[in-house]
């Protein structure tokens, strides 16, 4: 059953099957998409706006209602999607249509805040969130859109676990809290770079770089004196 206070998703059925028909479907600005669910027996293959669908992942809301053909509507929650690996669009979804009278497991995404507060952070170092989402049970009407966790307190060297954070009301951790590091303030790695031996070549007229001979007179070569007393070239008069 529909409900005001939830985004509602409008889609429509799809009989377009294989990758070329789902190539097609998104030049004209659908994307694919199937629903899962105990009140269909087999899954159940749709398409939905690509600019509808972007606006629900924006909204983040984790339980809404795809309202199929413009006439009935379920609850469901967005079981998977998957994204283009170059361009920013998603390529696929699939829908879960969920029991609100019953716990189901999802994925919730953790947002950390007040890292520039942090007296770790104001110290130099370097704020690392190791975990980006977390497994959760819940009703679907409990389930958060993310859980917001405050980083404001951090020291440097501190690590942040999940046992730390309580869940919000009705929710139930499936991870081991204890395990599960969320994020850490760490000393900034400096990466020194290798000295560079510069060396200094003698290059001849044709622009080709030449080997100085050994001992005092090869020095003197080098650097175009003359170890002799008189003029190296003579008179070039008449004879």
């Amino acid at each position: 059953m529909a409900d005001s206070k939830r985004p509602s998703l409008a889609v429509e059925e799809r009989s377009e099957r294989g990758s070329r028909e789902s190539r097609r479907l998104r030049r004209a600005g659908f994307v694919p998409a199937v629903l899962y669910g105990a009140s269909h027996p087999d899954p159940v293959s749709l398409k939905v706006a690509a600019l509808d669908l972007r606006h629900l992942l924006v909204d983040g809301s984790a339980l809404f209602d795809v309202k199929i053909g413009g006439e009935k509507s379920v609850p469901a929650i967005l079981k998977d999607r998957q994204d283009h690996p170059v361009r920013d669009e998603v390529v696929h979804v699939d829908f879960l249509e969920v029991r609100l009278d019953e716990k189901i497991h999802a994925t919730v995404a953790i947002e950390l805040e007040g890292a520039e507060e942090a007296p770790g952070v104001k110290e130099g170092g370097v704020l690392d969130q190791s975990t980006r989402e977390v497994n959760i049970e819940a009703l679907p009407t409990d389930i958060p859109e993310r859980i917001v966790v405050s980083v404001s307190h951090m020291d440097m060297g501190d690590t942040l676990t999940l046992d730390a954070i309580p869940a919000p009301e009705g929710v139930e951790y499936l991870d081991p809290p204890e395990e599960i590091t969320i994020a850490s303030v760490v000393v900034p790695t400096k990466v020194e770079e290798p000295e560079i031996e510069e060396e200094t070549e003698l290059i001849g007229e044709d622009g080709e770089p030449i080997e100085a001979p050994e001992g005092e007179e090869g020095a003197d070569a080098a650097e175009g004196g003359d170890s002799g007393d008189g003029d190296s070239g003579g008179d070039s008069g008449d004879e």
